[in-house]
C-alpha cells in the first residue's frame, strides 16, 4: 500500500487485506452505550463534564473496558476482545458494575433505553469530529442528526470476519440477514422526549432517515468489493486542512477526493470510521443495529449474535429462519415482534443460540437468554411493549 498519496487500487487492497482480515472465529467483544440520568432528576439533562469527572475519579476498569462519551453525553465502555462469550461477560460486565458504582455514589445511573425516552436533544460534545458532524447533518438532516447524535444508544456486537474470503462472504450475509431480527426482538425504544413515536425501535427509525449513503447497507455479493465501493461513493463528513484544522462536508465522495490526488492512508481510515451501516467492517464484524437495553439483559443480543454466527449448526438455522425476513427492516422498527414473521425467525434463532451456547463454553449464560427469550420472544414481545403498557398507565418506565 502507498502510505503517501493513495489510488482507487489502494483503498480496495486496504479494504480486503484490513477491513476483511482473515482468522479463525472465536473472538468477541461488545460496545454498550448507556444514557446517564440524575436519580433525583431524571428529567434534567447531566453534564458530560459531571460523568466525566465521577468516572475519572473511580480510576480505570479493571478489565481495560475504553470509555467514551457521545456528542449528548452517553456513556459508551468498549470491551477488550475476549476469547469467548463467558470471558467477555465477566470482563465486560465487572467494568460496568465499576463504572455504576463510580456514578451511583455521585447520584447518577446507567439508564438502558435505545432512544432518551424524556429528554430532548443536547449537544454536548467539544471535540472537533463531532463539531463536523453537526454541521455535515445540518445541511440535509438536521433534526434526525441531532436526535441520532445525542439522543440514541445501542448495544454493538463485535465479532470475527472469518475463516477465510468464503468464511467471511457467508458471516456477512448471516450478520445482514439476522439485522431485521435483532432490531425487532430487542427493540427497546417506543418513546423520545416524552412521546410515543409509533415505533418500538425509534433508534432504527431514526438511523433509517439519517444520509444513506453512510448508513445504508453495502450492497454486493463480494464483501470486500462491496464495501470499498460504499466506502469511495459516501460523501466525505470531515477533513483536515493544511493549517491543521478541520472542515465539515468538502462537496464531494471520497472517490472524487482521490481524483484531485490529496487524501493518505490516514484520511482513508478517518473516512470509514465516519461511515455507519448497520453492519461495519473493522478487521472484525460490527453489528449496529440493535437498540440499548437495561441491565440485566445488555449481555442477551451479544450471546445470540455470536452463538448464531460462531456454531456452524446454529448458523444454518439463523441463516434459514432469517431468508424470508431479512428485507423487514421498517416492519421490525414499526412492529417489532408483533410482525409474525419476524416473530416466527426470532423464535428460531434464539432456539438456536441456545442449543449453542454449551458448545461455545457459555452454558452459563443461557439462563439469561432463556429468561428473555420466555418473557419477550416466546411471547412476541420486546422490552418496547412493557415501555408502551407503562405509558397507557401514566406510570413511570423502568429505567
Amino acid at each position: 500500500m502507498n502510505h503517501g498519496r493513495l489510488s482507487e487500487d489502494d483503498v480496495h487492497q486496504y479494504i480486503r487485506g484490513v477491513c476483511f482480515k482473515n482468522g479463525p472465529p472465536g473472538t468477541v467483544g461488545a460496545e454498550t452505550e448507556w444514557l446517564v440520568v440524575d436519580v433525583a432528576a431524571p428529567g434534567a439533562h447531566v453534564p458530560v463534564a459531571r460523568s466525566r469527572t465521577v468516572v475519572e475519579a473511580a480510576g480505570p476498569p479493571p478489565n481495560a473496558s475504553r470509555i467514551t462519551y457521545e456528542p449528548g453525553g452517553q456513556l459508551e465502555l468498549s470491551s477488550a476482545p475476549f476469547p469467548g462469550l463467558a470471558p467477555l461477560h465477566e470482563g465486560l460486565g465487572a467494568d460496568l458494575a465499576h463504572v455504576g458504582e463510580a456514578l451511583a455514589g455521585a447520584g447518577l445511573a446507567l439508564a438502558g433505553h435505545g432512544v432518551d425516552p424524556e429528554r430532548a436533544p443536547l449537544f454536548q460534545a467539544d471535540h472537533p469530529r463531532y463539531q463536523c458532524m453537526k454541521g455535515y447533518f445540518a445541511r440535509e438532516f438536521a433534526e434526525v442528526g441531532m436526535a441520532m447524535m445525542c439522543s440514541t444508544a445501542s448495544v454493538q456486537v463485535c465479532v470475527d470476519i472469518g475463516a477465510d474470503p468464503a468464511d467471511a462472504a457467508r458471516r456477512w450475509r448471516l450478520a445482514h440477514a439476522l439485522g431485521p431480527v435483532l432490531v425487532a426482538a430487542f427493540a427497546n425504544s417506543p418513546l423520545r422526549a416524552g412521546r410515543r413515536t409509533g415505533m418500538r425501535s425509534t433508534r432504527q427509525a431514526i438511523w433509517s432517515d439519517l444520509d444513506p449513503c453512510r448508513t445504508a447497507a453495502p450492497v454486493g455479493d463480494d464483501p470486500a468489493e462491496a464495501w470499498a465501493r460504499y466506502a469511495l461513493d459516501a460523501r466525505v463528513m470531515v477533513m483536515r486542512t493544511p493549517d491543521g484544522g478541520w472542515l465539515a462536508d468538502p462537496g464531494m465522495t471520497f472517490r472524487e477526493w482521490l481524483g484531485k490526488g490529496e487524501p493518505g492512508q490516514d484520511d482513508l481510515e478517518y473516512h470509514l470510521s465516519t461511515l455507519f451501516p448497520p453492519v461495519r467492517p473493522r478487521g472484525w464484524l460490527e453489528l449496529r443495529m440493535i437498540d440499548a437495553l437495561p441491565d440485566p439483559y445488555w449481555p442477551v443480543p451479544v450471546a445470540v449474535v455470536a452463538a448464531l454466527l460462531d456454531d456452524p449448526r446454529a448458523a444454518a438455522a439463523a441463516e434459514a429462519a432469517t431468508e424470508p425476513v431479512a428485507g423487514r427492516w421498517a416492519e421490525a422498527a414499526r412492529c417489532g415482534l408483533a410482525d409474525p414473521p419476524l416473530a416466527r425467525a426470532a423464535r428460531a434463532c434464539f432456539a438456536a443460540a441456545l442449543e449453542a451456547l454449551p458448545r461455545l463454553d457459555a452454558a452459563g449464560l443461557a439462563p439469561l437468554v432463556g429468561a428473555y427469550a420466555d418473557r419477550y420472544v416466546a411471547r412476541g414481545r420486546s422490552p418496547a411493549d412493557d415501555h408502551l403498557s407503562l405509558a397507557e398507565e401514566n406510570l413511570t418506565w423502568p429505567r
